[in-house]
């Protein structure tokens, strides 16, 4: 972060890196390749919702990969899109454009 980044952000202690992208990890973010329609949430049971790649679908039934690397074959209601790496911790909607 920026000496001025890093000042705004001073009031919230340790809760800062957790409230905004420095610029380092906001440019790496954008160029991350991200693949709209394969790059979902899937709901699981122990974790709530884990960050997925879709392998396939069959008959309303999808098959991802999680990023822990298990497998697993869910029904399509419990796949969910994921917005672009470039949004997370966004603080202005004017810069989702």
């Amino acid at each position: 972060m920026s000496a001025g980044s890093d000042a705004e952000m001073a009031i919230f202690g340790e809760a800062a890196p957790y409230l905004r992208k420095s610029e380092k990890e906001r440019i790496e973010a954008q160029n991350k390749p991200f693949d709209a329609k394969t790059s979902v949430f899937v709901a699981e049971p122990k974790e709530s919702y884990v960050k997925s790649v879709i392998q396939s679908k069959d008959g309303g039934k999808v098959t991802v990969k999680t990023e822990s690397g298990a497998t697993l074959t869910v029904k399509e209601d419990q796949v969910f899109p994921m917005n672009p790496p470039k949004y997370d911790k966004i603080e202005d909607m004017a810069m989702m454009t």
